[in-house]
This record gives C-alpha cells, structure tokens and sequence, in this order.
C-alpha cells in the first residue's frame, strides 16, 4: 500500500477538506454509576441516563469513561492486533474473507470498489452467525459463519474473545440506558440480541498514507447496526459530522475512553428521535492507526420497525419495517460485486410524507 492507486482516490464531494474544526464538544460521560460493584447508584443512574439520551438526540456520538472494560483487556487485544497485521500479506491472507463468509481478514485489494485505505479482521462475536445466504425475499437459506483464526500470533483468538466478552456486557448496559432514555422499559430490546445475534468485532489498521489528501481511512459512513463502541489509539482520526451546521469534528483521543454511537437501527426503533450520524477517518501520512470497534447487530430474523411504545397519532412512523439479516447481506454483498442499483440505506425505508 505504498503508492496511492487511482481507484481509492475520492470523488471531489468525498475528498477531506483541509480545514477541520479540533473540538471537544463529543459529549464525555463517565459510567461509573453502571460500572462499579455495590448497590445500584439511582441519581446517578438517573442523570446517566439524561446525559446519554442527550448525546443521542445532539450528536449521536459520546465518549465514554470509567466504563467497566478492564484496561488489560484492552492492552492485550491492542498487542495480538498490531502483531498480527505486521505480517506479510501472504501469511494474512491465508484466513481472509470470502462471500460466502466475510469472516476473517480483509484488505482494499481484495475489495476493488472499496476506496478505504486500511486492512481489516473481523470477529464474529457468536459463533456460529446465522446470516441469510441471499437478500432475494424469497430465498430462506440461512448459512453458518465460524471464525477464522491465524496461526500467529497465538494469543489473538484468546484477546478476541476476552475482549468481545466484556465490550458485549457494555453495549447491552449501554442498550439500557438509551432505552430508559427514550422512556421505555431498560430490557426493551435485549430480546433482539438473546439468541443469534450477529454482532460483530473488526481490528482496523491504517498504515501510513503518502497522499492523504487523495484518499481516506474510511469514507464517509452511518453504521447499520444498533451501537457502536470504538477503541482508538493516540493517532486519532475519527471526525464526526456535527449535526447542527454539518462540520466534520474530529474527536480528540481520550486515554482508555471508548467512543460511542447509536447506529440506524437505533434511529429507526426511536423513530427519528436518535439519528445515526455520519462520521469518517482521516488517514496520516506519517503513523499507522489502529481502531477496534465493536458492532452491536441483532439477530438475523430481526424486524426493524418503530417500537410501538413510540407510536400515537401524533408521532406516525417514519419508517417502514425491513428485515434486518437482508439487509445486512445486501451491503455484504455489494462490497464484493457491483450492485445493479444503489447500496442499501436505511433511508430507503422512509415512509414518504
């Protein structure tokens, strides 16, 4: 990946802007009330739970503190990642990805239409995940993914799932949360995620770019799931664009913080009142990055629809309810083929006004 191949170079709306605003205005929200061993701490659960629904509703986007995850696990997860991407590339693609299962490594060369300039391993976080062979509606075939492990180092299935553990007790905590904060039950959607979910843990690795200005990390994107919870190193790269004058913020790393945000699945069971947002990752010239976000998703046979609880007559649907395991698969599958007509979007489920 030393030179900049004319297929990751960005279309002028998508290329970076040279002027990005640093800030701090990403919420900071310190969990302690939901991460500390005792008696449950009402106040504070309570203004927990104010302060994450106004993340949700302003940004979509909060870091996230004193959240439980023990830093060790972190550490060793961080450690088996970055030896496993300083391998040849033919060692790592022995466990690379395939259509029939996206499991496993990945690299922009293996995914000529995607212009992200990074490798990828992904983790399924249930094994087996049961995801459909076919977005067709009327195909029912259901495949099995299991894991791809590498030879080396031999410590990383062990990081991966130690850690995939305790970011797991996270999210769903996290799931309380904007649950409470929408004025519903904490447990209302953690029957999504009971059996079969198809959560998903990624290690991203950006090397070094030498024409940043032609190319991006991870162009700009909205997560498909319900929450992400992202653990960067100190080389950042995150920007986030700000939903009241559409500016790209960066988020400025926070030592041991995860970043946090709701995903389309989210905006769709809030009906609009929590919207994914759009963010991207700026690569650097000089230093490689290393991220691992952890993709909360729920099962495949999940319909995606605006939870009855949030319904009356004076707050209609705004979407229509889609099956969340087709399209999932849909956008799977544009990432190895063209596609005859535009990537899924949850936006296409909008109910027309």
């Amino acid at each position: 990946m030393g030179e900049v191949d004319p297929a990751f170079i960005q279309e002028p709306e998508h290329r970076p802007r040279l002027a990005i605003i640093e800030a701090d205005g990403i919420p900071l929200i310190d969990l302690t009330a939901i991460s500390s061993s005792g008696s449950p701490d009402r106040e504070g659960i309570e203004k927990l739970v104010r302060e994450v629904g106004g993340a949700c509703s302003e940004w979509g986007f909060f870091q996230a503190v004193n959240h439980g995850v023990p830093a060790e696990t972190r550490r060793k997860l961080e450690s088996a990642a970055r030896r496993f991407f300083a391998q040849d590339l033919e060692e790592k693609r022995k466990v690379r990805r395939s259509m029939e299962c996206t499991l496993g490594y990945y690299d922009t060369e293996l995914t000529k239409n995607v212009r992200d300039w990074k490798e990828v391993f992904d983790v399924a976080v249930s094994e087996p995940t049961l995801v459909p062979v076919s977005s067709d509606p009327e195909d029912d075939r259901v495949a099995k993914w299991f894991n791809r492990w590498p030879d080396y180092p031999p410590e990383l299935r062990e990081a991966c799932e130690e850690y995939g553990r305790e970011v797991e007790k996270l999210a769903f905590k996290l799931m309380e949360l904007i649950a409470l904060s929408l004025g519903l039950p904490a447990e209302r959607f953690n029957s999504y995620f009971k059996h079969h979910q198809t959560s998903l843990l990624r290690l991203n690795h950006y090397p070094p770019c030498p024409s940043p200005h032609l190319a991006l990390g991870v162009g700009r994107h909205k997560d498909g799931g319900a929450v992400t919870v992202l653990a960067q190193d100190d080389v950042g790269g995150l920007e986030v664009r700000r939903k009241s004058d559409g500016e790209w913020i960066r988020v400025k790393p926070t030592p041991d913080a995860f970043i946090i945000n709701v995903g389309d699945i989210i905006q769709v069971w809030s009906n609009d009142k929590y919207e994914s947002v759009e963010h991207r990752v700026m690569v650097n010239s000089e230093r490689e990055r290393f991220s691992i976000p952890f993709f909360l998703n729920p099962a495949h046979y999940t319909v995606v629809k605006p939870v009855d609880e949030l319904i009356n007559e004076k707050n209609r649907p705004k979407f229509k309810p889609y099956g969340w395991g087709k399209f999932m698969t849909h956008r799977r599958n544009s990432n190895f083929k063209k596609q005859n007509d535009e990537n899924i979007q949850t936006y296409h489920f909008r109910v027309e006004e």
